[in-house]
């Protein structure tokens, strides 16, 4: 028997881009909550871990919330699936190099670097993204469709099996990443239409 209150938990912890996530999952009429309570957070079956700007700011605010252990405890004690988005996926690394070396939640191997290219920083707008193995995530879209960026940094994955999709910008890198039931989008899917609300719908229904 289920005996969790929420569908899903939106954690709230300052780093902005949380409204128009919880207003694309009410979309498909879910029970959600935006939070930062350890409570409520305990009282969902699946987390969404929002987020745009520095890693280190990012996990300098778990830690400020004492969020950090029970995200963990949730995700690799209790098996939920949790999904990030944009800075929310990169938190996922061991380590984020920006503003020197810092310790990420180490869900999925790898680091998160700055983007080397001559092209414009941070890389903002719709780009396209390669599949590169099929996944339930990625049931009913499309290979070769373009998503919404906003970044300077990328998710380097140590293991090539975590990594589902990648996108170019003067070089290859990820932009959906997963292991087991840790998954990330380094674009914004609620920002990219009917094919962003494809993958939002296949993460709640998984």
């Amino acid at each position: 028997m289920n005996t969790n209150k929420y569908d899903v938990a939106v954690i709230d912890y300052n780093t902005g881009n949380v409204d128009s996530v919880v207003k694309a999952i009410k979309y498909f009429d879910k029970k959600i909550i935006l939070t930062n309570n350890i409570e409520e957070i305990k009282n969902s079956r699946k987390i969404i871990l929002p987020g745009q700007g520095s890693f280190q700011f990012g996990m300098e605010e778990l830690k400020k919330l004492n969020l950090i252990d029970l995200i963990r405890e949730r995700v690799l004690n209790d098996k939920i699936p949790i999904l990030g988005i944009c800075l929310g996926m990169q938190l996922f690394a061991d380590f984020g190099y920006e503003n020197g070396e810092n310790t990420g939640l180490g869900f999925i191997k790898g680091s998160v670097k700055r983007i080397e290219t001559k092209l414009k920083l941070p890389h903002i707008g719709w780009n396209e993204v390669n599949f590169k193995k099929k996944d339930e995530i990625l049931n009913g879209l499309e290979d070769k469709k373009d998503f919404y960026f906003v970044h300077s940094y990328y998710f380097e994955c140590l293991n090539l099996e975590d990594n589902l999709a990648s996108t170019n910008y003067d070089f290859e890198f990820p932009s959906i990443v997963r292991k087991n039931n840790v998954i990330g989008f380094q674009f914004h899917p609620e920002k990219s239409l009917k094919n962003g609300l494809k993958l939002l719908n296949n993460f709640l229904s998984t």
